[in-house]
């Protein structure tokens, strides 16, 4: 059988992974998009020509070395060229940051982590909302030598006990609340030794390791450090121990311990190295032009996940842009404000935000003609969004961006001076110094244009899951190929699309359905505004398909409605069975759709469980 994706006709076989079981991953798939027909020149990172792939195996070849050096080398770089141009603007209290301010500021707290006791490859975790401090603790800890551990900012106490003893921190440092979270009534509750204990001095059974919780501010919690009070803690001896660690670190050190989401199970902590992250950075930034000239980044999506730290932050040490933070967490009508006050010139965010930025209602009233580029990135992307962020949000060279966390994060991207076809029909191509494959059932490479699991190899390629050896050997094989469950297709000139994830295809009747094919149509309906596609059980077709649709501000529809829109456009047992009206979708912080809470409500409601 065959049927169309993104537009381009594919055959479609059974895929399911032998032997191996599933892992939860992160997924970054989109679309990119330039007026550009001239070809650009991307310093090092030049789209390669005569390309005429016959199976799913690409490697994209280079002339350039790949960067052998630490995130702390290579800030102190970033300094030295460009020691009073901004390097952070944090516009909630408009706390701006030159380069020579941010990295005196950041071998203090260094120098503080010192004194503390931390020693190289001590586990400190981060757990806050983006600002000042979560930067310093990032570039911090890498200077000293230690391991950055970062806790999503919605984590609950169970998942916070979790991950601090999953990875054994010595230290955490701590945001005082977000939203409606009290952060320090929660450390407590996991360790009420806080209350008695002194500063730095905390023995508790729960978490035998930790010894030293910072919090933010300056007001004094019992049994903590404040964060004004570690900055000040270092002194002329614990300063050169700081600078005599950088000749001590190599790049192959862990440097960075990112969890992934958890929907299948406990999260697994990434375990990544400086080499790993600078060198994804070093080619994001290749594809968007950041090697070319200033730019300033408007960067909403969050620090404690692989798009914010090394996407967003990360550049500003590699490449010396501006990072703009319009808020401590996403908000639409700050981020519009930020590009125009700030005159930014690139965007990142998840499809999500990006629609909610392009829907708000003020969005007319903001002058964004200083953007041009940017990414999108997190989870797949509206085609019809694309063209929109384009149009409307003048970017013309924003690109798609796909990867895994496990892979530091991005493994392809698209080029700037792309087609229209390529930039909203396929991920790109792999970046430099990265192998791609797609497999069948039986692990072999498929011919091209053939659907199959998502396999890559590279410099990106995390060290492991912290403590896990075994989660680690279900994705990564001793030939270190990493598996990342989704299902993908490989084109003749090495431009990959994906079609879906393995978990995520709906099987009814012996049909593979994927729901992007579903969701990119339903996309086109004028009063659609998102849509997400599931399988929910079904007692004679094993699944049956059911959409979540969110319509356009005072549009109305009925269920019969969509029916007859998709018949005849669509085969009919893609043809949704169940629909549900929603004003809004179950997220992660960082924006993705979590949609096996989805499948969950979905079956409950339906009464649907009896039959799984």
């Amino acid at each position: 059988m065959s049927t169309h994706i993104l537009h381009k006709s594919v055959k479609f076989t059974g895929i399911w992974r032998p032997r191996r079981p599933q892992c939860s991953l992160l997924e970054l798939t989109k679309p990119c998009r330039t007026f550009s027909t001239s070809r650009r020149q991307h310093g090092v990172d030049l789209k390669p020509e005569g390309v005429h792939l016959t199976h799913s195996y690409y490697h994209n070849l280079t002339t350039t070395p790949l960067q052998g050096i630490t995130i702390g080398q290579k800030l102190q770089q970033t300094v030295q060229k460009f020691p009073d141009r901004e390097m952070l603007v944090f516009k909630r209290g408009n706390i701006r940051r030159t380069y020579e301010q941010f990295f005196e500021e950041c071998d203090r707290l260094a120098a503080g982590f010192v004194a503390l006791g931390l020693k190289k490859g001590d586990r400190v975790g981060m757990w806050g909302p983006n600002t000042l401090e979560w930067v310093l603790t990032q570039f911090a800890t890498a200077r000293a030598g230690l391991i950055l551990v970062n806790i999503n900012p919605a984590y609950q106490v169970h998942e916070l006990e979790y991950a601090l003893r999953k990875v054994g921190c010595r230290a955490i440092v701590s945001a005082t609340a977000f939203k409606t979270q009290d952060y320090y009534k929660m450390l407590h509750q996991i360790c009420p030794e806080l209350e008695s204990c002194n500063p730095g001095e905390l023995k508790t059974r729960n978490l035998p390791m930790l010894e030293t919780v910072i919090m933010l501010g300056e007001e004094k919690f019992p049994g903590t450090y404040s964060f004004p009070e570690v900055l000040d803690m270092g002194d002329h001896a614990h300063m050169r121990t700081v600078l005599e660690m950088q000749d001590k670190l190599q790049f192959d050190d862990p440097i960075n311990i990112q969890f992934t989401s958890g929907t299948t199970g406990n999260p697994k902590g990434a375990t990544l190295t400086h080499h790993n992250i600078l060198n994804n950075q070093w080619f994001i930034g290749h594809r968007l032009g950041f090697h070319e000239k200033h730019h300033k980044i408007c960067m909403p999506v969050p620090l404690y996940h692989c798009f914010g730290m090394v996407g967003g932050a990360l550049a500003a040490g590699v490449f010396g842009t501006t990072v703009v933070t319009p808020a401590p967490s996403f908000e639409p009508e700050p981020c519009l404000q930020a590009i125009q006050e700030e005159s930014c010139t690139a965007i990142y965010g998840t499809p999500t935000m990006f629609i909610d930025i392009l829907h708000h209602s003020n969005f007319d009233n903001y002058d964004l003609t200083s953007l041009n580029t940017g990414i999108m990135a997190g989870s797949p992307c509206p085609i019809e969004i694309m063209k929109q962020v384009v149009s409307k949000m003048h970017c013309p060279e924003v690109c798609i961006a796909y990867g895994t966390t496990e892979n530091s994060p991005v493994t392809f991207m698209g080029y700037m001076a792309d087609s229209l076809e390529r930039k909203v029909g396929t991920i790109g191509q792999p970046f430099p110094h990265v192998e791609v494959k797609i497999v069948d059932t039986d692990g072999r490479v498929t011919p091209v244009n053939t659907p199959g699991e998502l396999c890559t190899r590279g410099p990106g390629t995390m060290l492991g899951y912290w403590d896990d050896p075994e989660k680690t050997a279900e994705v990564i094989g001793s030939d270190r190929w990493y598996m990342t469950g989704d299902i993908a297709v490989l084109d003749e000139e090495g431009y990959g699309q994906i079609v879906g994830r393995i978990k995520d295809m709906i099987i009814r009747g012996g049909e593979n359905i994927y729901p992007r094919e579903i969701e990119e149509f339903l996309y086109t309906h004028p009063k659609i505004e998102d849509v997400q596609v599931i399988g929910v059980p079904d007692e004679r077709m094993g699944e049956e398909v059911c959409a979540w649709i969110k319509l356009r501000e005072g549009e109305n529809m009925e269920e019969e409605e969509i029916r007859a829109f998709c018949k005849g456009e669509i085969s009919h047992f893609k043809i949704p069975r169940y629909i549900r009206f929603v004003s809004e979708f179950p997220l992660t912080v960082t924006g993705k759709v979590m949609k096996f809470k989805m499948r969950e409500q979905m079956t409950k409601d339906l009464d649907l469980h009896m039959w799984g």
